[in-house]
């Protein structure tokens, strides 16, 4: 394992810490779910950060009972030594002075994914207490913080160290552990999700080869599987093989690409199914980055070359043959790419996009040279015959998906002659405050046209289930009557062709019974947005409207209820005498009482449908709407739990620009 010196001279300080817990969503974005798991992603960074340089091959993470969580990393060890001005040890000022540490030069580390984030000072300022102890030098070192309101003077005070750093005594370990509670008065709820901190934890684990990262929920009962070791030496090839699940490989074999240009290493892991989707996921120092960057421009230009190049070379392509484009080899595909950089610079509105220019033609020449080695190997000819063929058959079908398009385009010309008599627009000329209720069924539709406040809402009725888009090409998509309908109502053109300035609604709203039949339609719709017009999610503007379940009604009050809780809720607060009415579909309701309960904007509830990891959206949209039954059945036994159903009626949706 690597060895070299970390000190508090280390320790660059850059920022004072104040104000965070005055404004924590200046830190951390948000004081919801995702802010809580963000305080836990930090402190896992930096363990993975000593993973990532070679000083430790070993990171745990548990949850713990009192609602606290802990991460230890067998690494250096957080410097214990006075920092050379501030006169405190090097973990003192980590843990209190904003944006400190020993990651904004290349001396400590190579790489690191923590220059993204806000830093362990805001964690221990944003929790209730927090201790670290450092195992260094044979000796066992401990410092703990504490965040609390003076109830004399109402003063604030954030992460103070209650007493000096202490010595407890002497040790074999080496590294450093951190736990820490997040504050009950910072967060909405301070329970982590045992799942969302697995998955993230697995997905480090491939993006690390060879790091053995322990999970445990100590609130889960000993009797049951409470502990989770998660460890690939095979890395992002175990990964790609992993989001593979329940789809049919091309070829067997991973296409394996490594490399380095100067300072930036490069990875990537390909394997092609038979499937009509590119899957390609992108890190930069284990930091997803789902809006791509240089990185990713460079492996697409040079992949697409590599193929073209081969393609003619084996006389695949003829001399009169146009080349094929990239989205025709990347049709199937599914690839892990990896970058290492020193100094990343990240852009775009959630900094999910690699900016750093430097970074795309050392992507491409190592990409280049590893993808030409592989191709000139004869064992690897078959499985290259085998993707320019399955390209060339995705060029002659997205020709058929042009044509298919510009006949959609002719059509929309000639008055949107396809929407007749199904969409109802409105009259608003502001498309950011309009909204499409993409409704199931004539009768719901003709409910929702009558009750809508016509000024700003249109309404879209679906008339059948409409077509399960996953496995299926683009040109038979287009070749649906209620897609097709779809696609000339939004206005944005699908798939290549996308494009969110021809938008003509902020919002898209998916409106359809609680029931499994209205839920498998969500489901295909939600599907059909993932695969052909993702930026439309992740732009904010997909939501599912949150119809009641329930009408309490006595005399002329009336309560409705969403889940059986808030029916508990509403029976107890009307009294006794109440008739009871329950919803079994938006048909059964009058046009007044479906604006009231699902579309008047200062009443209804709406869930905004985002994608915190798009790796594993795609991964289960495949089990869950692909032809492969075992994979669907495993999935469902192993996670659905249908005594538990408090568990379901505590996912309250929260209001508009909600989950």
């Amino acid at each position: 394992m690597a060895s070299r010196s970390y000190t508090a001279e280390d320790i660059q300080v850059l920022e004072g810490l104040e104000a965070v817990r005055m404004r924590p969503g200046m830190y951390i974005g948000t004081t919801s779910a995702r802010g809580l798991h963000h305080l836990l992603w930090e402190i896992v960074d930096n363990a993975i950060d000593e993973a990532a340089n070679g000083f430790a091959n070993e990171v745990s993470v548990t949850l713990h009972k009192d609602g606290s969580a802990s991460v230890y990393d067998n690494g250096r060890g957080m410097p214990v030594d006075n920092h050379p001005t501030l006169g405190i040890p090097g973990v003192e000022v980590i843990f209190t002075v904003l944006h400190a540490g020993g990651k904004f030069n290349s001396k400590n580390y190579d790489y690191s994914g923590g220059l993204h984030g806000v830093g362990a000072s805001v964690v221990n300022a944003l929790s209730k207490w927090l201790t670290v102890d450092v195992f260094l030098n044979w000796t066992h070192y401990r410092m703990s913080f504490t965040s609390r309101t003076d109830p004399r003077t109402g003063k604030i005070e954030a992460g103070k160290p209650t007493g000096p750093l202490e010595t407890v005594g002497n040790t074999r370990k080496k590294g450093t552990l951190v736990r820490f509670l997040p504050d009950d008065e910072i967060f909405e709820d301070v329970r982590f999700n045992t799942e969302t901190v697995a998955r993230r934890l697995q997905e480090l684990a491939y993006l690390n080869r060879g790091v053995q990262i322990t999970f445990t929920d100590e609130r889960i009962p000993e009797a049951e599987n409470r502990t989770r070791v998660f460890r690939y030496e095979g890395g992002i090839a175990d990964f790609v093989r992993y989001l593979n699940t329940g789809k049919t490989p091309l070829r067997e074999d991973i296409i394996f690409l490594e490399g380095r240009r100067d300072t930036i290493i490069c990875q990537a892991a390909i394997q092609y199914t038979d499937g009509y989707t590119e899957s390609l996921f992108s890190y930069v120092n284990n930091i997803n980055t789902p809006e791509g960057g240089t990185h990713e421009t460079g492996f697409k230009a040079a992949f697409t070359k590599c193929l073209n190049d081969y393609a003619r070379r084996v006389g695949l392509l003829k001399e009169k043959d146009n080349n094929l484009s990239g989205e025709d080899f990347r049709e199937g595909l599914t690839c892990v790419l990896t970058a290492m950089v020193k100094n990343p610079q990240f852009e775009g509105q959630t900094k999910g996009r690699l900016g750093n220019s430097e970074v795309r033609p050392a992507v491409e020449a190592v990409i280049t040279q590893q993808m030409q080695d592989w191709l000139d190997n004869l064992k690897n000819q078959d499985t290259a015959t085998a993707i320019v063929t399955k390209a060339i058959r995705a060029a002659q079908a997205r020709e058929a998906a042009r044509k298919a398009r510009d006949n959609t385009r002719k059509v929309s010309a000639l008055e949107a002659a396809p929407l007749v008599g199904k969409l109802a627009s409105c009259t608003g000329r502001k498309w950011e405050d309009n909204e499409l209720f993409i409704v199931e069924g004539d009768s719901a539709g003709g409910s929702a046209k009558q009750g809508r406040d016509r000024r700003f809402q249109a309404i879209l009725p679906l008339r059948g289930k409409p077509l399960n888009v996953e496995k299926k090409h683009l040109d038979q998509v287009l070749g649906n009557e209620e897609f097709r309908s779809l696609i000339t109502a939004l206005g944005t053109g699908i798939d290549e062709s996308f494009s969110l300035d021809s938008l003509k609604y902020g919002k898209v709203i998916i409106l359809s019974d609680a029931d499994q039949d209205g839920a498998h339609i969500r489901a295909i719709l939600l599907t059909f947005f993932f695969r052909y017009m993702k930026d439309l999610i992740t732009n904010g503007h997909v939501y599912i409207g949150m119809p009641p379940l329930y009408k309490v009604q006595k005399g002329q009050k009336i309560l409705y209820a969403y889940d059986d809780r808030e029916l508990n809720k509403a029976t107890r607060s009307i009294g006794k005498g109440y008739t009871l009415q329950r919803y079994k579909g938006l048909g059964e309701m009058n046009p007044e009482q479906l604006w009231e309960t699902t579309m008047d904007p200062s009443q209804r509830k709406l869930m905004r449908v985002s994608i915190e990891d798009a790796a594993l959206v795609d991964r289960l949209t495949t089990i869950l709407m692909g032809d492969k039954v075992e994979p669907r059945r495993d999935y469902i036994s192993e996670h659905a739990d249908f005594n538990r159903a408090d568990d379901f009626a505590d996912r309250r949706p929260e209001q508009e620009g909600g989950v």
